[in-house]
């Protein structure tokens, strides 16, 4: 296994990649987001900057055209960090930092000039202007969530996941806590978040799931919900012009025999649209179905180990040729090489050490991948 670092060599022309980590104890002690280069013959990966200034930065997403990057803070003052992106170097520097209005977020995306972030601790969403220097504005909306649900971890709500609908219409914010999804519209003039009729666009057929994160498959006609608690995957059809998710089939993201603790933590389709992926956290995997795109249906067709534990995120390269897996509790981030014809993934024996890594986002990725 070969293992590069700061002063590893790779292809000046492979796509570049950001890292979101743990800096603050006891989740990690990273030095803050890491920027990397994917060689794109052999998978490997190197580190060319590490941008302290934020405190876990855990979550990341690109601005339009790739020009700037956003972070949340997740830490109990929950904080939405802007940087600028240097197109000769792809370095990073930090712009400023505005308040995320809740505790711990966890994830954000960009949409019509704002950023919308989730915060998981107080079950609350915020949209925060875009500056026309990609800086960031103080928040011109807020939205509490209020409520419960039956697992133990649902004692109130934890916003886990927000971002725009396939066409840009509502903005979808996933609540682990209360098994539910909420469609929202987003005022590009005012930067305010208004509740459409109804609110709820998806409730979990299973009580206590816990939805964390939602793709959309190809046409955005069909959405898989990603439930963490109960290590399932959720196969929706996608109703446009009302906003409605409805549930047509639940399946497990685990291998048939597994009775071990997991839970689930992201969840990607292919850009083919011929595939889907899902971390498992416990049983330290990622699992992958086949895609029928007319009907929706999913066929898990293998688990590949990650190589490491707790496989917090992943991400596809952008011409759909490697796979990196991002291990939280080894610190660590292998890379994959993809099969186009099967989805199957075969470890490349690359790896790079970065504590705590939750988060990887290519930078010619567009905005909208979820």
């Amino acid at each position: 296994m070969t293992v590069v670092g700061d002063s590893g060599r790779v292809k000046d022309d492979g796509p570049l990649v950001y890292i979101g980590t743990y800096t603050e104890p006891p989740q990690g002690q990273a030095k803050g987001v890491y920027v990397c280069r994917l060689n794109p013959d052999s998978g490997a990966l190197t580190i060319q900057q590490t941008v302290p200034g934020v405190a876990n930065p855990s979550y990341l997403a690109l601005g339009p055209n790739a020009r700037h990057l956003y972070a949340v803070s997740e830490v109990d003052s929950g904080q939405v960090a802007a940087f600028s992106w240097d197109a000769a170097t792809g370095h990073l520097t930090l712009l400023n930092h505005h308040s995320s209005h809740g505790t711990a977020p966890c994830h954000l995306s960009v949409e019509q000039g704002h950023v919308l972030v989730a915060n998981y601790g107080s079950g609350s969403v915020a949209a925060l202007p875009i500056h026309p220097d990609g800086s960031l504005g103080a928040a011109t909306s807020v939205i509490q969530h209020d409520g419960s649900g039956a697992h133990p971890r649902q004692e109130g709500p934890h916003a886990h996941m927000i971002l725009p609908d396939p066409d840009g219409q509502r903005v979808l914010a996933v609540d682990l806590g209360l098994d539910q999804i909420f469609a929202y519209r987003l005022d590009a003039a005012s930067g305010q978040l208004t509740p459409y009729d109804p609110v709820s666009a998806y409730e979990s057929p299973q009580p206590g799931a816990g939805p964390r994160q939602i793709a959309f498959g190809p046409g955005g006609r069909h959405a898989f919900v990603l439930n963490e608690l109960d290590s399932t995957l959720t196969i929706c059809a996608y109703d446009p012009a009302r906003g409605v998710l409805r549930p047509l089939e639940t399946i497990s993201t685990l291998p048939e025999g597994f009775d071990g603790e997991n839970t689930c933590a992201h969840v990607a389709v292919a850009s083919s649209g011929r595939f889907v992926y899902a971390s498992n956290r416990g049983h330290d995997s990622i699992v992958i179905f086949s895609l029928d795109a007319s009907s929706g249906t999913l066929t898990a067709v293998g688990h590949e180990p990650t190589g490491g534990k707790t496989p917090r995120a992943f991400a596809i390269d952008p011409a759909g040729r490697w796979l990196l897996a991002a291990n939280q509790d080894s610190d660590s981030i292998l890379s994959f090489r993809v099969d186009a014809a099967t989805g199957m993934l075969a470890p490349s024996g690359e790896v790079v050490q970065i504590p705590a890594p939750v988060c990887v986002v290519f930078a010619d990725a567009p905005s909208r991948t979820v």
